[in-house]
């Protein structure tokens, strides 16, 4: 019976380690935490969006880095099949906007008592252990260290995850071992994360969040790399929420210069914002314009839409001229924000680099530099937008993992 060492107890590893005993390996999986799903417990604001239901063409227009290099892995496990393989362990899960797939009792907990019991059940067993380090011998692994002891295997799985929220256990151990035995590390960044703004009227927004309106985000040179539509946050120092957790995994260098462009009523084009501004003014028609926008926009936004506007407060509709009235229709058509920056990537979602694609064979997760390591998950350079895409990476390429390193 070949000897399987799975490195992380996440989502990847968890996935892997059942796998690879399901298909005869002996498996142990080494976890540094006090206990395994870490992350899974705080995806999903706690209930874990554990998939999207689509077809595989959708998933891959859904990650924007190295996405060719998936096409095995999910070809092997798709989403709808992902969803199935739940089911079938006894987890009921429901679809919400935009594809999502929940655990139907909203409970992330579920999801890794789920992946935990299909990991356990199939005889893999788990340990609460660092690994130290990984032993190769002529190009090959030979044995892991863990807490001092050497625990001797025919194959290991890096699934450690990447740099984000480092409280989950993902504190780059990963990049270590692999770079240690060869392979090249993409510069890890933050990806899936809020946005800093310099803007003063984002302090001011904060908490507010926008929902159903359009965003594009620009280059210096106007060049548009970005477009969404769905919902955002305002924060103390920029911007957040899904859209822009999106939008980040686009923005490569700050230093260019971005710019968000937020349509707050994408429904109406500009000559029907134009009508309804109108009508809006004439049932206030001898009020001042600071009290006649409340229908029109949330109660925040009232004030920094003024002032961005440049008109007295205190000037009644009946006064409001044309060229006025549409300069407010294009400011709410294009409510711009400057970006110059990411927060810290212990803030981000997931960690864009990782493991060089080219130096793993895609049909196995098998490192091309040395026999019998293999990887899954985060820790390899690929990272996909919000809405279940990320996870579903990691059971697509977790469970490849775990199938070839049990041969």
């Amino acid at each position: 019976m070949s000897k399987t060492v799975v490195i992380g107890g996440g989502a990847a590893g968890l996935t892997a380690a059942g796998y690879a005993a399901m298909y005869g390996a002996d498996v142990i999986v080494f976890e540094k935490m006090p206990r395994v799903g870490r992350k899974i417990l705080i995806s999903g604001k706690g209930r874990c969006n554990l998939t999207n239901a689509c077809d595989i063409q959708e998933f891959m227009r859904n990650v924007p880095v190295n996405n060719k290099f998936l096409y095995s892995a999910i070809n092997n496990f798709p989403p709808y099949d992902i969803i199935d393989f739940f089911e079938n362990l006894g987890l009921k899960t429901k679809v919400e906007r935009g594809n999502r797939v929940f655990p139907v009792s909203d409970k992330a907990m579920d999801v890794v008592d789920t992946i935990r019991r299909f990991a356990t059940d199939n005889g893999a067993r788990i340990i609460n252990a660092r690994v130290e380090d990984i032993i190769a011998e002529n190009s090959a692994v030979k044995a892991v260290k863990a807490d001092g002891k050497l625990y001797s295997c025919d194959s290991v799985i890096l699934a450690t995850g990447g740099l984000s929220y480092p409280r989950t256990g993902s504190t780059g151990d990963g990049y270590k071992f692999a770079n240690k035995l060869g392979h090249t590390i993409i510069e890890p960044k933050p990806s899936l994360v809020p946005l800093v703004s310099p803007d003063k009227y984002c302090k001011a927004l904060q908490g507010l969040s926008l929902k159903n309106v359009g965003l594009k985000v620009t280059d210096s040179s106007d060049k548009t790399i970005y477009t969404d539509f769905g919902e955002m946050l305002f924060t103390h120092f920029g911007l957040s929420g899904p859209m822009i957790l999106s939008a980040s995994c686009n923005i490569k260098d700050f230093s260019k210069g971005f710019t968000a462009h937020i349509d707050l009523k994408p429904a109406l084009n500009f000559e029907q914002l134009d009508l309804r501004i109108q009508r809006d003014f004439k049932e206030n028609i001898n009020k001042a314009v600071s009290n006649s926008l409340s229908k029109l926009l949330p109660k925040k936004l009232i004030p920094v839409v003024l002032n961005r506007w440049g008109i007295d407060t205190d000037k009644k509709c009946n006064s409001i001229t044309k060229e006025e009235r549409k300069a407010l229709v294009s400011l709410l058509k294009d409510f711009t924000v400057t970006i110059t920056g990411a927060r810290p990537i212990d803030e981000a979602i997931i960690t864009s680099g990782g493991v060089k694609t080219s130096e793993i064979t895609p049909k196995t997760m098998g490192s091309k530099l040395i026999k019998g390591l293999y990887f899954a998950g985060e820790v390899i350079d690929v990272d996909a937008y919000t809405g279940g895409f990320n996870l579903t990476i990691a059971w697509a390429t977790g469970r490849l993992a775990g199938e070839s390193a049990s041969n």
